[in-house]
């Protein structure tokens, strides 16, 4: 490999990184770890890349999020000159690919069809993420209890959450709806991080683990879906995008 292919090379482990961080709305897993990404191709300070879906009739709303998220993850990086972001094989693909190459905007691509904005479905998605994390946090610490008892998990705060993934994915989703990290803070709280008093605790964490489990269940879906459609698909992402 001479110098020219090593630097392509790490500008494409460095693109498949940016693209790490674009997440799936309603599955609340990244589009690389759900074999979204069908290619990527370097040019220099080019980068193209393709999507595809599990099916041609996913969310038209969902499908464009997450390709202009990808534009904008690509257009970040500090050596990226022009970034393309093509859908296929959607059944709005040359509509979603014509608003993206245009820079139309969500309302712009969609016209009157786009009930809402691109902002406010993000917020919808990224709260249900937050509550589906929330949820796997204080569950786990019920398992580990010998004498579970639901409301007690009113007075559980971030401090009392053991150091581990788990507890690093609810702080990322904390702050992503703009909510703080401090240990002193409760876990069990709604989407403007008001608690809740102990006797809504066990309703309240029956709503959020029915969205845990919603989402969960979607993403195995999906993956179902993927593999059916495309069966050469490979199970990590650094395979997918060749």
């Amino acid at each position: 490999m001479n110098r020219t292919e090593r630097h392509t090379e790490t500008q494409r482990t460095e693109a498949l990184r940016a693209l790490d961080a674009v997440i799936d709305p309603e599955l609340d897993e990244p589009i690389t770890d759900l074999g979204f990404v069908r290619s990527l191709d370097v040019d220099g300070a080019d980068v193209h890349v393709h999507l595809r879906l599990p099916t041609s009739f996913c969310a038209p709303n969902f499908a464009y999020l997450m390709a202009s998220d990808a534009q904008d993850a690509l257009g970040s990086l500090p050596w990226t000159d022009r970034v393309v972001v093509e859908l296929d094989d959607h059944h709005d693909s040359d509509l979603i690919n014509r608003g993206l190459a245009t820079d139309a905007g969500y309302r712009g691509t969609f016209a009157h069809e786009a009930e809402d904005s691109l902002e406010e479905l993000r917020t919808t998605f990224l709260r249900k993420a937050h509550t589906a994390a929330m949820e796997r946090a204080l569950t786990r610490l019920l398992r580990a209890d010998r004498s579970p008892n639901e409301a007690d998990l009113a007075g559980v705060t971030l401090g009392d959450l053991p150091t581990d993934d788990v507890t690093a994915a609810l702080l990322r989703r904390r702050a992503a709806i703009g909510l703080g990290a401090e240990p002193g803070l409760p876990v069990l709280v709604d989407h403007d991080g008001v608690p809740h008093p102990p006797d809504q605790v066990p309703l309240r964490l029956r709503m959020a683990r029915s969205t845990r489990i919603s989402i969960e269940g979607n993403a195995h879906f999906c993956r179902g879906l993927l593999r059916t459609r495309y069966p050469d698909i490979a199970p990590h992402h650094e395979e997918n995008a060749s």
